[in-house]
């Protein structure tokens, strides 16, 4: 068996976690306390890939990528920089399709901490930054660790989108997911299993322990 495409799939997943995290915070603290009404219309572009098959979103974004046409022909041009079929792509691609499954958990996590505390912190005189990194995100522990796992689990079972960008290049490109795809097409049925058994486990040991985290929290909770 050959864990390329495991190692290649869990590097996407690492760094797009990291850079939904980074992205995710800020983005989904304005929705969280944004009390403008036209913040709905950026709710719905963050939870469209929720609901858009990944076929659509690829294709779109292969075309926007192609440097044969505007972004595309743009970042190659002035950044020597080509986002079709290559690991750069993936990553970027990744992060558009795992979007809500970071800032979902997050902006749950924000209007679930009481705001007194935030009341608390700004009357002593703590600026917003301070407040949100003492105070905020520390009492939504289990929302970051939600958002971060599910991004993470999300993007290692990730196909449509990563094919259409990403195309099928073997240690550049070709995910376990679509090393799954390539064996059943080659009626390599046994190695097939033996890849889609590992994911098989692996989300259910993740998914088992975000459930048992949360179970945790509550149950703290409940003590004091």
């Amino acid at each position: 068996m050959d864990y390329g495409p495991f190692i290649l799939s869990l590097q996407l997943a690492l760094v797009t976690t990291i850079l939904l995290f980074l992205l995710g915070v800020p983005l989904a603290y304005w929705l969280a306390f944004n009390p403008r009404k036209y913040k709905i219309f950026l709710e719905a572009i963050v939870a469209l890939p929720l609901v858009l098959p990944p076929t659509v979103l690829g294709f779109y974004l292969l075309l926007a990528f192609s440097p044969e046409n505007g972004l595309g022909a743009w970042l190659e041009r002035n950044f020597d920089l080509r986002l079709v079929f290559t690991f750069e792509g993936l990553v970027l691609a990744s992060v558009f399709y795992s979007l809500p499954f970071m800032i979902q958990p997050l902006q749950s996590g924000f209007r679930s901490v009481p705001y007194y505390l935030v009341e608390a912190a700004y009357s002593l005189g703590k600026s917003r930054w301070t407040t949100l990194r003492k105070v905020i995100l520390p009492n939504m522990s289990a929302a970051i660790l939600s958002a971060c796992i599910l991004t993470f689990a999300h993007t290692i079972g990730e196909f449509g989108v990563v094919l259409m960008v990403g195309g099928n290049i073997p240690g550049i490109t070709q995910v376990v997911s679509i090393s799954i795809y390539d064996e059943v097409e080659a009626m390599n049925y046994g190695l097939a299993n033996h890849y889609a058994l590992i994911l098989l486990v692996f989300s259910f040991l993740i998914l088992s322990f975000v459930y048992f985290f949360n179970y945790q929290q509550r149950k703290n909770i409940r003590i004091l």
